[in-house]
């Protein structure tokens, strides 16, 4: 499939720069098989059955964007992932003349340095700190930031506000770069009320990368590749989803990274096994979901893997039209926006 199927104009005005307050007060368009209700998040206990299973992305966002310097050079850096041997890949920006070998100063965190190990054509490095462990902990809290998106306007940078509103409720486990945006819609109140409704919860951790920044620039979309993130599934939570499967519940994945991380270690009858590790799963339209039946997840980027993997979830022509329809009626879009629910095509 081409691209450019899944590109739509969206005026400015429709990003979200702040989230809605309370958090659960985002408007929700509710898109089912054959209809679209206007909601709000607030509404999702009625909206959800009694014996479904919400599973969250439970991953905290560390402070991932550093400043840096080789000599009189200004360097970028947004960390992705740890890899096994303790270094660290990270996007790099300015990063042209760098070579590998070179010593990389961080700003903000006395001593504080790095070593460029590996350096790819696309600007990604691997990075090996001077420290590690509470040491390295330490040293990011002082010197990093958030990484926000792009299109979340902060000339000067996150604000203290950011600090807490980008984190969702779950946050739990530190390492993404990003936040899992569908779960920053969840307060105590709405937890509470989808437990009295009974509606179970389950987590999972998926470490959200840089790599989720990237637009896709291959003009077939089958040709794109997404970059790995580190994943993991308790034997307690999988156990928990095969039992709601078993029992006419459904799957009801909160945000793009959970679906991603359960449809990892699935099977082909849908049964869910304990998972650790990476995962590259790029899901697109032609791709058998196996165990996720509805999506929670905001509204994404014209041209992103992400609209293309809700396209893959409730079909090209319906979120094409549920964005239409979004867009008309003044929802807001991307990581501080409104939320869609679909309820999977087939």
């Amino acid at each position: 499939m081409e691209l450019a199927e899944f590109d739509f104009d969206l005026p400015p005005e429709r990003i979200a720069a702040e989230p809605a307050r309370p958090r659960d007060a985002a408007r929700l368009l509710y898109v089912r098989r054959a209809s679209m209700e206007d909601r709000i998040v607030r509404d999702l206990p009625v909206l959800l059955r009694p014996g479904d299973l919400l599973v969250a992305n439970d991953t905290r966002v560390i402070p991932a964007r550093l400043a840096a310097r080789r000599g009189s050079a200004r360097i970028g850096l947004t960390l992705d992932r740890p890899l096994a041997d303790g270094t660290w890949r990270a996007l790099a920006r300015n990063a042209r003349r760098l070579r590998v070998g070179e010593m990389l100063e961080i700003s903000g965190a006395a001593g504080f340095a790095a070593r460029i190990e590996e350096k790819d054509a696309d600007g990604m490095l691997t990075l090996r700190f001077d420290r590690e462990g509470a040491a390295f902990a330490q040293a990011l809290e002082a010197a990093g930031a958030l990484a926000l998106p792009p299109y979340i306007p902060r000339p000067t940078g996150p604000t203290a506000a950011d600090a807490h509103d980008y984190q969702t409720i779950f946050a739990h486990h530190p390492g993404a770069v990003a936040a899992p945006t569908a779960g920053l819609h969840f307060t105590p109140a709405l937890l509470d009320a989808l437990a009295a409704r009974g509606i179970g919860r389950a987590s999972v951790t998926l470490h959200v990368g840089a790599g989720t920044f990237l637009p896709v620039r291959t003009a077939e979309i089958e040709r794109h590749h997404v970059h790995p993130e580190r994943g993991a599934i308790t034997a307690e939570a999988a156990a928990a989803m095969n039992r709601a499967r078993a029992a006419g519940g459904r799957i009801v994945a909160v945000g793009t990274t959970a679906l991603r991380l359960i449809e990892s270690a699935a099977d082909a009858t849908g049964s869910i096994a304990p998972f650790a590790g990476e995962t590259g799963l790029y899901i697109h339209p032609g791709y058998r979901f196996r165990a996720a039946d509805v999506l929670l997840t905001n509204f994404h980027l014209p041209r992103s893997s992400l609209f293309i993997l809700a396209a893959a979830f409730a079909g090209l022509e319906r979120i094409r039209a549920a964005y239409a329809h979004a867009i008309a009626a003044g929802y807001r879009f991307y990581s501080y926006g409104d939320a869609t629910l679909l309820e999977r095509a087939s």
